[in-house]
């Protein structure tokens, strides 16, 4: 028997192949984006190391460089399209790792040097050069952290994004990724102030605080200077965390000198 379509069917023929090629499409993207966050994921585990120094999270630079899994990633990194990221979970976690990525990636390009500022000149600095291209288009590191992941609006990130720098919050040895997001920016911040050669240091004795310039620099993004505090008891350790509670708004606070070798 020949089945006759009648106009109802075909337009729900039609319905679902376009349906059917969204589905498609999107799934084409997650699985480009799940590439390169599994190859970056790999590579993460294969050259960094967790040490209980200033640093925290030590790169091999020297050996990363020589990996050709480094380039396979960042290939597919550079496919994937931004505008496809929908949720604000999707678009930080990518920009926050892209930060990260392309960062590295500077160093690798210009190594070995001291510092990643190094790289930069007299009339540009680091910052502002072109770090790498995303779905056709350059971006520089001040370009993503100012004009992409700041006005998201979540002071986290300063945790989070890590320019290749010993006084940098510690390097997350796995990707960020949109379902874990909050559990792992809170995380990071955590790992963060627990580093009294950085993040955070408490004087009892001279009732004082000493933390990373960051939260001098970024201190807007954080609501203002009380607000900062705020943000440091959450995460600083439970007495640490307590005795700040208890000094309130009037604690004195300094900040550390920011140490600008790399992270290796």
């Amino acid at each position: 028997m020949t089945r006759k379509w009648t106009p109802r069917a075909l337009r729900l023929g039609v319905w679902l192949s376009a349906l059917l090629a969204v589905a498609v499409g999107l799934a084409s993207a997650d699985s480009t984006v799940f590439r390169y966050a599994d190859a970056y994921a790999k590579l993460l585990e294969k050259h960094t190391e967790a040490v209980h120094t200033k640093v925290g999270t030590r790169v091999d630079y020297s050996r990363l460089r020589t990996d050709p899994a480094w380039k396979a990633m960042l290939a597919e990194l550079r496919a994937v399209d931004p505008a496809g990221l929908k949720t604000r979970e999707e678009q930080l976690a990518f920009w926050i790792n892209t930060y990260n990525i392309l960062a590295i990636d500077l160093v690798l390009n210009h190594y070995p040097v001291e510092s990643i500022k190094d790289i930069g000149s007299l009339f540009r600095s680091v910052w502002k050069v072109e770090a790498g291209r995303i779905a056709g288009r350059d971006y520089s590191l001040d370009e993503i952290e100012h004009q992409i992941i700041r006005p998201m609006h979540e002071p986290r990130i300063h945790a989070a994004i890590v320019c290749a720098s010993i006084s940098c919050p510690n390097l997350l040895r796995e990707p960020y990724v949109a379902e874990r997001l909050d559990e792992q920016l809170d995380a990071s911040f955590r790992a963060w102030l627990m580093r009294p050669e950085k993040g955070l240091l408490v004087d009892r004795v001279g009732s004082a605080l000493r933390i990373s310039p960051i939260f001098e620099w970024f201190e807007d993004d954080f609501g203002g200077r009380a607000e900062v505090l705020v943000f440091v008891a959450r995460y600083a350790p439970r007495a640490d965390a307590a005795w700040i509670r208890e000094q309130g708004f009037d604690v004195k606070v300094d900040y550390f000198d920011y140490d600008w070798r790399l992270n290796q």
